[in-house]
């Protein structure tokens, strides 16, 4: 099954794509995709649902996160080997855990703005993964019993801030429309295997990224656990996975950053496609 919420900007209403690839209409059986709608029982009864059932959406609105009311953005750094090998560092014994702000939150197709200032901000596909039960010190081997799905993320970063400003990684991650995700949340009984995806990201139509989530040093289920020990993850809250190679910064012979005017277009292997504009930053 795949949830989404769509329509303007603070006005998402629920929805679902139908086998299709259209929308159906999901506000007259919930308000919204809310934590409330993640657990088990709650996806049980959506899923019974027979989308032809459901109003079909016309036209083709705007996409939001899939995902209302999300508490926390966790981000994982480094998690694949020949990204860290291109940053030049050092493959991680533990997994490295930041924060994006859930104000870095949007839509998928929504634009990027590059931050005031800025001069290296960079693109990252990544997977998301997406909370459906409490986890507390929860095991390897029931982890992803807690995951409601999965998702497209762009984890955007801004590579001065995040690396030769001092302190943590965070202010990099974090700046407004630095976490498109989306355009849905898939659950897990239709993606399958999520350790075996292929994943991609071009800018300006020239493939940058191209990869698969079997090379993740870390894989969904270590990272939902080893988070756990350390935060309790609750339903709605959002996990990404770190990136494959070929990021901006690790570009040969010079790093290459995003600029306004720029088109990013990425996706994952049943999971759906995202495609942004860069814009500057104007004061509003």
């Amino acid at each position: 099954m795949k949830l989404l919420r769509y329509g303007p900007l603070g006005s998402e209403k629920p929805g679902l794509l139908d086998k299709d690839g259209h929308i159906r209409d999901l506000s007259g059986v919930v308000a919204d995709i809310t934590p409330a709608e993640l657990s088990p029982a709650a996806l049980a009864k959506l899923a019974a649902i027979d989308p032809a059932s459901l109003p079909l959406v016309e036209g083709q609105p705007r996409y939001g996160v899939p995902v209302s009311g999300a508490a926390k953005f966790i981000a994982i750094g480094l998690n694949y080997a020949d990204h860290a090998a291109e940053s030049g560092m050092p493959i991680p014994k533990e997994p490295i855990v930041f924060t994006k702000a859930i104000t870095s939150l949007c839509g998928p197709n929504d634009t990027v703005v590059i931050p005031k200032g800025s001069v290296k901000s960079d693109w990252e596909v990544e997977l998301g993964i997406v909370i459906g039960t409490k986890a507390q010190y929860v095991d390897e081997a029931s982890a992803l019993d807690h995951v409601a799905g999965y998702c497209v993320i762009n984890d955007v970063s801004e590579r001065e801030w995040q690396i030769e400003r001092g302190g943590s990684w965070d202010k990099g991650k974090g700046c407004d429309t630095f976490g498109p995700t989306g355009p849905w949340l898939v659950t897990k009984d239709e993606v399958g295997d999520v350790q075996n995806l292929s994943m991609w990201l071009d800018v300006n139509g020239k493939r940058m990224q191209t990869g698969t989530t079997k090379t993740m040093i870390f894989g969904a289920a270590t990272l939902v656990s080893y988070v756990s020990q350390f935060m309790t993850l609750m339903p709605g809250d959002i996990i990404t996975t770190g990136t494959p190679p070929g990021v901006g910064m690790g570009m040969k012979p010079a790093p290459v950053y995003l600029k306004p005017g720029d088109v990013m277009t990425l996706g994952i292997e049943k999971l759906g496609e995202q495609r942004q504009d860069v814009v500057a930053w104007s004061k509003k």
